[in-house]
This record gives C-alpha cells, sequence and structure tokens, in this order.
C-alpha cells in the first residue's frame, strides 16, 4: 500500500506542477518570444517535478508516476501484474486529485485551462491527427528507454532522478508546440477530463500512443539487454 500511496502523491505532484505552470503560463501560441519561454517554463516544471519526487519517493516505489512506465517494466519482468495493477489505478486516482486541486486554483483566480493535450486546433502548431500519434510514440519511446536504462544498473541508478528529469524536460522542449506532451496517460485523462470539449474527444490519442511507445520501447530494452548477457 506504500508503494501506491508513493505513486498517488508523485502522480498528482506532477500534474499539479507541470500542468499548473501550463496554465499559468497560457499553454504555447505559436510562434516565439514569450510563446517559447513559456514552453522553456513548462518543460522545466515536468522535469523539475520529476527530480523532486524521484528523491522523495523513488526508494518507495520507483517513482514511475506513468502508466506507460508501469507498462514497460511490466514488460521487462521487474514487477508483478497485481503491482502493475495497483500503479495504474493510483497513478490515475493522483492525477485527479493534481487536476482537481489545480482547478480550485482556477476558479478564485482569471486563470483558464486544464494543461489538456491536442492536435488540429488545439496544437500550438497545428499538428493533425496523424502527427500526433507519431510524436507521442516517437517522445514516450525515448523517455521510457531512457529510464530503463538508467535504472537498470547500481553504477547508473544513482543518478536516476537527474537523468529522466532532464529527459522529460528535452521531450517537452519539442513536444509541447505539437501536441502539449502527453508521455504518460495519466497525466492527459485527468485534465482532458477537466477540460472537457474538443480536448476529452481528443484523449484516446494521448493514452494510445504513449502506452504503444511504451511497449515498443520496453520489448526493444529486452532484447537488448538479452542479447548483451548473452
Amino acid at each position: 500500500m506504500k508503494k501506491y500511496i508513493a505513486e498517488f502523491l508523485g502522480t498528482m505532484v506532477l500534474v499539479l506542477f507541470g500542468c499548473g505552470t501550463a496554465v499559468v503560463c497560457g499553454g504555447f501560441t505559436g510562434g516565439t518570444g514569450s510563446g517559447y519561454l513559456g514552453v522553456v517554463a513548462i518543460a522545466l516544471a515536468f522535469g523539475l517535478a520529476i527530480v523532486a519526487m524521484a528523491y522523495a519517493i523513488g526508494d518507495i516505489s520507483g517513482c514511475h508516476v506513468n502508466p506507460a512506465v508501469s507498462l514497460a517494466v511490466w514488460i521487462n519482468g521487474k514487477m508483478t501484474t497485481t503491482d502493475f495493477i495497483g500503479y495504474v489505478i493510483a497513478q490515475i486516482a493522483g492525477a485527479f486529485a493534481g487536476s482537481g486541486i489545480l482547478k480550485l486554483i482556477t476558479v478564485c483566480s482569471d486563470l483558464e485551462g486544464a494543461g489538456a493535450n491536442g492536435y488540429d486546433e488545439l496544437s500550438g502548431v497545428g499538428l493533425n491527427l496523424g502527427g500526433a500519434i507519431v510524436v507521442e510514440v516517437v517522445l514516450t519511446f525515448v523517455f521510457v528507454m531512457t529510464i530503463l536504462g538508467v535504472t537498470r544498473t547500481e553504477k547508473t541508478s544513482h543518478m536516476a532522478g537527474i537523468v529522466i528529469g532532464l529527459t522529460l524536460t528535452f521531450v517537452h522542449l519539442i513536444g509541447i508546440p505539437l501536441t502539449g506532451t502527453s508521455v504518460n496517460p495519466a497525466r492527459s485523462l485527468a485534465p482532458a477530463i477537466f477540460a472537457g470539449g474538443e480536448a476529452l474527444s481528443q484523449v484516446w490519442v494521448f493514452l494510445v500512443a504513449p502506452l504503444v511507445g511504451a511497449a515498443i520501447a520496453g520489448i526493444v530494452h529486452k532484447m537488448l539487454f538479452a542479447e548483451k548477457k548473452a
């Protein structure tokens, strides 16, 4: 139960501070200048949230705070099916808690939005559906491969929090103008439900594509590790 509570808290912090920064910055409106400064701020918020939580709850749950990460870890046989299900439930609940707190903040201010992902009109650069799927699969693949790699041995695991946080930051730098960057189904589901409308109708992309990218990363990592071990 401690692991599930840790995943709940970690995901809540990630969504609150990451999506909260997106709301405060007004999201990405395209072009350069203030729009790009907003991208940097949002990317850093997501990355720093992961760094903070990695050192806060990493020893308890591994700080997945992302169903896609848990899927890849499960594929590699490093967690049981029961824990996988428990992690995903805790992560989704944490995401809703984070979005709920953000909603309380916005209704008490002039802020609007929930930090939801999107494509077409909801993309900062008008990325279409096909492009959004490709972006989320590729970015999630890179992110999850990094996580699996840096946590594989004790030689690198001590620096995992920093490496994972920086990787999440750099995938956000390119992904925010395109889709808002999901790479995390829990992070996408809760804000979409709070936002409603077009964001909710598009959320399936940000549930499916990250899971596909994570599954590919999990399989590729498992194959590469098996070949090296042999």
